[in-house]
């Protein structure tokens, strides 16, 4: 692949990831969150809970930083930890119920939000471009498994 090409798929790609992180962190601050705070809920909304490895899998939000986040939102009174079942060694983060509450209210919300910037596209345009993110997700993915 010449590399002409690739510089500029890449600059898009940061292009657009910009725009659309301080197009959605406007929003998610005008909620009272951090994105942080909000992927945390959003992932966590609808679950029994999970624990902190599968929450750093399932996330945004870097390992150094994840604890961090559940100590401000368990100050909140929006997550709790609980010992988890299986494992006398981990914890589970799970949704309070005024969590449970904010989950219902800022994720619809938020989509809300994000609707107007994807009504330009059509059913088959937001499918074709989703299949292009998984295999250009998945080909760094590789790379990354071979060392490259």
């Amino acid at each position: 692949m010449p590399t002409k090409t690739y510089l500029s798929l890449l600059r898009q790609l940061a292009s657009c990831y910009q725009a659309f992180e301080s197009y959605s962190a406007g929003h998610i601050r005008s909620l009272g969150l951090t994105p942080a705070q909000f992927d945390l809920i959003v992932t966590l909304g609808n679950t029994a809970g999970m624990n902190f490895k599968e929450l750093g899998e399932k996330t945004l939000i870097t390992k150094g930083t994840l604890t961090g986040v559940v100590d401000r939102l368990v100050a909140k009174g929006l997550v709790r930890r609980l010992a988890s079942a299986t494992d006398g060694r981990s914890q589970v983060v799970q949704l309070t119920e005024k969590g449970a509450a904010l989950f219902a209210r800022v994720f619809p919300a938020h989509l809300e939000h994000l609707k107007p910037a994807f009504a330009r596209f059509g059913s088959s345009d937001l499918e074709q471009a989703e299949a292009t993110l998984l295999r250009l997700r998945q080909a760094f993915e590789e790379a990354r498994g071979r060392g490259n």
